[in-house]
């Protein structure tokens, strides 16, 4: 497959820059992959409609910080964007980040953030042409640190969204209802949807939950510039599979129930973890799977997904699950009704192999 294969005309104003309302106030797109069926439905509670007793969703429990900073460059005292992406190192204060404009950062300059410029990093190493790594300067304990650093940032709002001013609640909005465990600089989208009431109808239902962990990174969202997509390498991202998750799911798929994979996300956590016997096996380190078509998943029996960008990942890997031609006359058909909403704010898709 072309990256041009997975380019079409999204206006702008397509791109939901807010939350719906309420979690799960937006529409549903539903694919039934081998019939080619398309249904619109209004609600996205509608989505229980589709599973029953024992069914399994898999959800990503990863918490998201606020990872996007503004500093002050020592004697210009130029606005400079610090984008959080990872610590490597708490004894030292070492993160991993992105600058903006990073033409202006070099080895040696210092950073000043906060009103009052209390908190201050050194530039200590260029790790890739935009990236840097920092060294915050800063007397107290980890905690207490984290705790100051995370207090003048904001919620790492996607590129095509922060146009609008930062506003006190997207950390909020910017967060699924059951992340646990921080570590990501963006939130898995599928996830927003599920709301408490929508969850307890579920499990009313006998629906069961599954929790994996990815630390969404942006590898994702970066753009892709080989036109043969078998020549792109996407970012390592931090994952693990802990025994429990491993018993549910195997335990469905023995016992002939559907296993739903909440976001593109789970796709990849449950394909990296899949053994060759088709089992799902505990796992603990990084993964950097790329999926797009062709390609023949294992695990998922149904998923959750948004409606992604031109040219994105997340586009890709739905397009290999649902099949190309099934999901590009999907957003076809999404685009010519206008009130579908695309972007991790917009609406969902449910899309079905049966």
């Amino acid at each position: 497959m072309k990256l041009s294969q997975f380019n079409y005309k999204l206006p702008e104003e397509r791109i939901a820059q807010y939350p719906a309302p309420y979690r799960d106030d937006c529409r549903l797109m539903v694919v039934h992959s081998k019939s080619g069926v398309i249904e619109h439905r209004e609600e996205f509670s509608d989505i229980l409609e589709y599973f029953d007793e024992k069914d399994v969703f898999v959800f990503n429990d990863t918490k998201v910080f606020p990872a996007r900073l503004y500093g002050n460059k020592e004697k210009t005292g130029a606005k400079i964007e610090v984008f959080l992406l990872r610590e490597l190192n708490q004894k030292f204060r070492l993160w991993d980040v992105l600058v903006d404009p990073a033409r202006k950062i070099r080895i040696g300059n210092k950073l000043y953030f906060g009103e009052d410029e209390s908190m201050v990093a050194e530039v200590i190493d260029n790790t890739t042409s935009r990236g840097r790594t920092l060294r915050f300067l800063y007397d107290g304990d980890h905690e207490e640190f984290k705790q100051a650093l995370f207090a003048l940032g904001e919620a790492p709002l996607p590129k095509e969204m922060i146009k609008r001013p930062a506003e006190p609640e997207d950390m909020e909005n910017f967060q699924c209802i059951f992340a646990q465990k921080e570590g990501a600089v963006t939130v898995p989208g599928s996830g927003l949807h599920f709301s408490r009431q929508l969850m307890k109808r579920m499990e009313i239902k006998g629906i069961e939950f599954a929790f994996v962990t990815m630390h969404c990174g942006l590898g994702n969202f970066r753009d892709i510039d080989v036109e043969d997509l078998t020549k792109h390498k996407v970012d390592s991202e931090e994952m693990h599979v802990e025994q429990e998750a491993c018993d549910i799911i195997n335990k469905c798929k023995d016992e002939g129930h559907k296993v739903c994979a909440v976001g593109t996300t789970i796709q990849r956590v449950l394909e990296t973890a899949v053994s060759a016997d088709g089992r799902l096996k505990e796992y603990d380190g990084w993964t950097n799977r790329f999926i797009f078509p062709p390609y023949e998943f294992q695990m998922a029996d149904a998923m959750v997904a948004n409606f992604y960008l031109p040219q994105s990942t997340m586009l890709m890997l739905t397009c290999a699950y649902g099949g190309y031609e099934r999901i590009m006359k999907a957003y076809k058909e999404a685009l010519a009704d206008h009130r579908y909403r695309f972007g991790v704010y917009g609406d969902a898709m449910l899309i079905l192999q049966d």
